[in-house]
Formats: structure tokens, sequence, C-alpha cells
């Protein structure tokens, strides 16, 4: 079905019809380690002691794992012990990921909650209880599936679980890294109806299993990776997600869905030693799911 990645007549979109796509990232992308971080220490704080209050930044970078914030909390947490499982959890747990659980930098420049901040939070009346900030959010519930959310985002994060899932079970796909992105093309009707699954990409993160070798020149061995990566995905990966999918959105697959696979080439250099992460950068993946991430 999606072996063939060549336009086809019916890429060309009918009359009055228009295109959506949502992008998600994995667990083992820089940024999503990060919050995960951030996320743990703030569970961690508040199962000790459900009246406290943190702000919590964290950055993630090869070898290194920096935490910053405010917090105001009677909790005293094994701060780099959150932050060394977590990273164990997702699967950086290798010296040659050049981030590893055991092995990375943990600094913590936890401090305390400023008093100005603290009086914008903590009210002696409760129903003069106010915020320390300001924030800003897009995004509706639609009926576009169970979970009330757009069907190309959840279809985006789908293959993304998928994928853990089947690193994780290392019986499939044993090359694979936890570093990932997705993303999909939704073909909605003029009514705002989808009506077909457009394209997917997925470029996912893997060891590098195939090495130059005498007969074989390294873009040799380059190409014969992305060609079984792309195999993989789609005769594994697509079809493990399409059978979890109800029926209706099942028959949105066809034969016209564009796959891309890897589009920029290898990648095997990946997580926060390929590139910084930062808590907070991919908020819009875990809302609407629009493209791209804002600033801060």
């Amino acid at each position: 079905m999606m072996e063939n990645n060549r336009p086809t007549e019916t890429e060309q979109i009918r009359q009055g019809h228009y295109l959506f796509t949502s992008e998600s990232v994995s667990e083992g992308h820089p940024d999503k380690v990060a919050d995960q971080i951030s996320d743990a220490i703030l569970d961690e704080f508040i199962a000790q002691d459900p009246q406290s209050k943190v702000a919590c930044e964290t950055l993630v970078t090869t070898g290194q794992v920096v935490v910053a914030g405010e917090v105001k909390s009677n909790a005293s947490i094994d701060l780099t012990g959150v932050c060394r499982r977590i990273i164990e959890e997702i699967g950086y747990n290798r010296s040659e990921l050049k981030f590893d659980a055991q092995a990375c930098g943990v600094l913590s420049a936890l401090h305390e909650q400023s008093g100005d901040i603290n009086r914008g939070v903590e009210r002696a009346n409760a129903a003069d209880q106010g915020a320390g900030d300001q924030g800003m959010m897009f995004g509706f519930a639609c009926d576009e599936t169970a979970n009330l959310m757009p069907l190309a985002l959840d279809l985006s994060h789908a293959l993304l679980r998928e994928l853990a899932a089947i690193r994780k079970e290392g019986s499939t796909m044993t090359y694979l890294r936890p570093d990932a992105k997705s993303q999909v093309t939704v073909e909605y009707s003029a009514e705002g109806r989808p009506v077909r699954i457009h394209t997917i990409v997925i470029s996912t993160q893997h060891d590098e299993f195939i090495q130059p070798a005498p007969g074989i020149s390294a873009e040799e061995a380059d190409k014969l990776m992305l060609q079984q990566i792309r195999h993989d995905v789609a005769t594994i990966l697509i079809p493990r997600v399409v059978a979890q999918l109800p029926a209706d959105i099942q028959a949105m697959f066809d034969d016209s869905l564009i796959l891309h696979v890897n589009p920029t080439g290898k990648f095997v250099i990946g997580g926060p030693h390929g590139d910084t992460g930062l808590t907070g950068r991919k908020i819009v993946v875990d809302t609407f799911g629009g493209r791209g991430a804002p600033g801060r």
C-alpha cells in the first residue's frame, strides 16, 4: 500500500477540499526529555507536599542535565535520582548515545520561590486565590476522535507511541533509538470532515546497523539502512497503528497514501546529543497540534 512514494492522481486535492497537518515528537526528543524531567520533579514535590509551588525548567544537552527554577515546599526530593530514572525509562541507557542515564551530569539550580510571586498564589481566603503568571494556549475539542482531539494530531501521537512500544519490545526494528518525530496530513471535505489520510512522515533515530564494507560504500550502506527502515515503517509500524483504529478511520487509509521515512537521510545522531532540549518548546504538540512550536 505504501511502498510507492511517487505522487499519484489522487494526490491532487478535490475541489473545495483542504489539508491540515499536525506533528508529534517522541519521548526521546530532546525537548520532550526536558518536559518529562520537569513533570517528574513536580510530581515528586506534590506527592510529598500537596501544597508545593513549583516552577521547574530543564535543559538537556550532551552528557548534561540542568534543572533550574523556584520552589516553595516542605518536601525533600532526590532530584538527581528522579532525573536519572526518567532518562532510563525513556531509553537513553547507552554511552554511545552520548546521553546516558547513569553517566550524565545533573546540575540543580532550584531555589526558593520569590515572596512577591508567592503573594499572588497563596491567599488566606481561598476565594481570593490568584495566579503567579499568565499563560497562552489555543485549541478546542472536536468530534473527530474519541479523545476529542483533531485526527491528524491523534494519529501523530499514536504513531510515536507505537514506535516506542516496538523499540522497547526489542523483537523487531531492533535498530531504533529513542528520538523521533511524526507528521500526519489529513484531507478534509469542503464541509470540514476528514475523508482521507493524505501523507505520513516518520523520522526516527536509529543505530548505524549497516556499515561500509568491501563492496559496500558508505553511501550504499546509508541507502540500505534507509530502505530497511522505510520497509519496516510501512509493514510493521503503520499496520499496527491502523489495527487499533475505529473502522471509519481505518477506511481513510488507502493506496494513495504518501509515506516519507527519514526524508533527510540517516538519523544516527539524535536526542540531547544532537540537539539541546528545553522545557516547554513542544507545548503546541501536547495541545492542538499545529505545525511547529512557539518560542517561549
